[in-house]
């Protein structure tokens, strides 16, 4: 898996009070989940609090449990990652979503960001890698890199012109200063923060600011969010 883009945020309440990160685990398969259980109960900064085998149970584990973050899979028998992850997303104050996917043949990634999702782990990632995607998104960064921002990019269809979505998306934008929205079509084209600097000529730190302020006039939960809405609006 590629280095991460990072994208602006508060962090969690474990990163806040210098606790464990709690995790709750949702896949269908035992072994997955016993798998994963064994790979982050052994770093001393996580916590796995909890299990569900399906996305009928989230709701009930997230309200037991109260995770930080939930490690999601897409498939499931009854009620999938993704209408699991909007309705959790939907909650107030919910926990960040990591997607569980194969992503070659799952299109529902792209439906899972949009609904809020923190990003996505391939099932085969080293486990030394999911722990840091799992660090990394309890602090409040998305754990999607440049690159795999751009090939989710190419999997997206541009609305039409009379498409509901590219008018949303163009109302959005409307809204935002000539600055930010430059920064804004910078993060849809795929650019990382060091990129966007050198194109626009400002600091990295400035552009850090102007996606947390992206982030928060939009209405977004992370920076892959900024890059579907720019291509939503036809402006990549």
């Amino acid at each position: 898996m590629t280095g991460p883009t990072s994208a602006a945020g508060t962090g969690s309440p474990a990163a806040d009070a210098g606790r464990p990160v709690r995790i709750l685990i949702v896949d269908d398969d035992a072994l997955v989940r016993a798998g994963l259980s064994m790979i982050l109960g052994g770093a001393p900064d996580l916590h796995v609090v909890g299990e569900a085998a399906d996305g009928s149970e989230v709701a009930g584990a997230v309200a037991a449990c109260r995770p930080d973050v939930v490690l999601m899979d897409i498939r499931m028998p009854r009620v999938d990652g993704l209408a699991a992850t909007e309705a959790l997303r939907a909650s107030p104050r919910p926990p960040e979503v990591l997607v569980l996917t194969t992503f070659d043949a799952d299109e529902y990634v792209l439906r899972a960001l949009r609904a809020g999702a923190s990003g996505f782990l391939l099932k085969d990632t080293p486990p030394a890698e999911i722990v840091r995607a799992v660090r990394r998104v309890a602090a409040g960064e998305a754990t999607l890199s440049p690159t795999v921002v751009r090939t989710l990019i190419e999997h997206v269809t541009v609305p039409t012109v009379a498409d509901p979505r590219r008018e949303r998306a163009l109302g959005l934008l409307a809204g935002l200063a000539e600055r930010e929205r430059a920064v804004a079509v910078a993060v849809g084209r795929g650019r990382t923060n060091a990129e966007i600097a050198g194109e626009l000529f400002m600091s990295v730190a400035t552009v850090k600011a102007y996606v947390s302020r992206l982030l928060t006039r939009l209405g977004l939960n992370n920076r892959v969010q900024i890059a579907l809405l720019v291509h939503d609006a036809g402006l990549v």
